[in-house]
């Protein structure tokens, strides 16, 4: 007598609860589908005691996989850190295509979207490693992940060419990031000892077993030892903390206003700035005003008023030429800083009519607030009326609106005349010397980029009186750093910003850090060591092979197995005698066959 529909129900209804009782079959289905698309059950398997946990093909695709998340998040890291220079990367491209767009916050929307991506991909493999499942990762997935290393390796390798010194930025940056790094990569590698234990114990090559637990410890130990060579001037003993820096706003207020106009220099009053940054050129017809670039493209509608004159040098433009252009229109509709949308429709009107400011009108602002000026002055081209004498101008119209003493005098040529002729004048270097050289040319401040930063230097030039700036500082983190390396003041696009920080966004004592960085070591370690040990409880009973066959006689294998028995004694009540054999003899070839996934 066959065996019936009904004992085949029920032997099926058997099988898929034991199968749900060792397997978290809707979780690993999840996995299974978003990671290889294996959304039914007999599209997986499990990697058995003995077995490696992929094919040699899916272990290079893995492995690919680890790579590109690395490289992925190198990139994300650096240049998420380098959001205190997107302006400039904007202008930048600005000048080679001669058009706007925020291009550098579309570079980081798409290495934020590519890096979670490739982590979810890999938090999969993990998981699916955990639950002892066999990875089949999708060819998609495969493309995916070499679209993204590409991108990664492309712009990395394009960023370094044209704007390495954002490379010295990155590592600025690990001197406040560091030690939430570490202690972000020591988690990390506790959470990996979880399926690393389980594949280990289930090896059945010694080789296999040493090489993976030997990788896995060596990048452990060096994470552990990495504090060691951790340097911060924001880890320092309690009360060594000096003042904050003082902000001087750069071009102004530039994320509020137009840079380079007087709104711009009265917002940034406003907001608490303690000194104002600009830069100066001579008209053709000898007025000193306010312009940065060499050219009037990009911060007036020159190309409206003078469309044939685009590309000419700003200084071949007469003053009454200059007060025909608008110098705010571009602020309203290029938005450099995304910042348009929180001004208010007073603010917007007060840009829209803003006007090329000369020195005299800058100098008027700053005498009214009592702050210190910082200016750079641009030497008119060749040809120009006032290439010879446009220092003289400068000195006559600085002397004519505001106390001299308020002046850090930045430009260099013919430093000794301009002390000579007024020794009030605050001179400033925007190079670094020795301080014999820096006395004799009578040297008070030092105008630095931020990438120069260093305690020790900084602190040596303030032994001897002469303070420092860095520039440009507008990310809260720089600030910090420039704060706890002791400098005096920072140039700042933020200042709005900067000003409402009133202290270091990271201070430790070293006795604080090193509590910190033995505490996460010790702690890592026990969950580690714990993780082993139950794995090799777990596993103790599953001999990894006794010569060509597997032998589960004691582990947790066993249960299932015997388990699996009971099904077939359940199949076999009321079948006759000569039915009732195993289910996979050859006299019973029509008897369905139960094997473990």
């Amino acid at each position: 007598m066959p065996v019936t529909r009904l004992k085949l129900g029920k032997l099926k209804v058997v099988r898929r609860q034991l199968l749900q009782r060792y397997e978290h079959q809707p979780f690993v289905s999840c996995l299974a589908g978003l990671y290889g698309c294996q959304w039914r059950r007999y599209q997986r398997a499990r990697a058995q005691p003995g077995e490696c946990c992929c094919s040699k093909v899916e272990c290079g695709s893995f492995g690919l996989l680890i790579l590109t998340f690395f490289l992925s998040f190198l990139f994300l890291y650096f240049w998420s850190e380098a959001q205190n220079d997107y302006n400039d990367f904007d202008w930048f491209n600005f000048g080679t295509l001669g058009f706007w767009f925020p291009w550098s916050l579309v570079l980081l929307v798409i290495a934020a979207s590519l890096f979670t991506y490739i982590a979810l991909l890999l938090v999969l493999a993990l998981c699916l490693l955990s639950e002892g499942q066999r990875l089949y990762l999708h060819w998609s997935h495969k493309t995916g992940i070499v679209v993204t290393l590409a991108f990664s390796v492309t712009a990395t390798a394009i960023l370094s060419d044209l704007w390495s010194k954002e490379w010295k930025t990155l590592l600025l940056s690990l001197q406040v990031t560091a030690p939430f790094l570490h202690v972000a990569a020591v988690s990390l590698m506790v959470i990996l000892a979880w399926p690393i234990a389980l594949h280990f114990f289930r090896m059945n090559k010694r080789v296999r077993q040493v090489a993976v637990l030997g990788l896995y410890l060596s990048v452990l130990f060096t994470l552990y030892l990495v504090p060691l060579g951790m340097y911060s001037p924001c880890i320092k003993e309690a009360g060594t903390l000096g003042p904050a820096p003082k902000l001087i706003g750069h071009r102004g207020a530039p994320m509020l206003a137009p840079e380079n106009t007087v709104m711009s220099f009265e917002k940034a009053v406003e907001a608490g700035g303690e000194g104002l940054e600009t830069d100066v050129t001579i008209s053709y017809d000898g007025v000193p005003f306010l312009m940065h670039d060499s050219t009037l493209r990009r911060t007036t509608n020159v190309a409206e008023v003078f469309p044939n004159r685009t590309h000419l040098d700003a200084s071949m433009f007469t003053w009454a030429e200059l007060q025909q252009l608008n110098a705010g229109d571009w602020f309203l509709s290029r938005d450099p800083f995304g910042t348009v949308s929180s001004l208010s429709e007073v603010d917007c009107s007060q840009a829209q009519n803003q006007s090329v400011p000369s020195l005299a009108q800058f100098l008027e602002v700053a005498a009214r607030s009592g702050g210190l000026v910082l200016f750079d002055l641009r030497r008119p081209p060749y040809g120009h009326p006032y290439s010879q004498s446009y220092i003289n101008i400068t000195l006559q119209v600085v002397q004519a609106h505001i106390n001299s003493s308020q002046v850090l005098w930045l430009p260099s040529e013919d430093r000794e005349l301009v002390q000579a002729v007024d020794p009030q004048l605050q001179q400033t270097s925007g190079e670094k010397a020795s301080i014999k050289e820096l006395t004799d040319g009578h040297i008070t401040r030092l105008n630095l980029h931020y990438s120069t930063m260093s305690q020790q230097q900084i602190s040596k030039y303030q032994s001897e009186n002469i303070s420092t700036n860095l520039y440009v500082i507008s990310q809260p983190w720089l600030y910090t750093l420039a704060w706890c390396a002791g400098a005096q003041s920072v140039t700042t696009n933020s200042i709005h910003i900067l000003s409402n920080i009133d202290k270091p966004l990271f201070l430790m004592t070293p006795e604080e850090y090193s509590l910190m960085w033995i505490l996460t070591d010790a702690v890592s370690a026990f969950l580690i060591i714990a993780v082993f040990i139950f794995h090799w409880w777990r596993e103790r009973g599953l001999p990894f092979w006794s010569g060509s066959r597997q032998t589960h006689e004691n582990g947790p294998y066993s249960k299932f197995r015997t388990e699996l028995s009971d099904v077939w004694s359940i199949s076999s009540v009321n079948v006759r005698p000569d039915l009732r054999s195993t289910p996979s003899s050859p006299s019973n070839p029509h008897l369905p066959t139960i094997t473990e996934e």
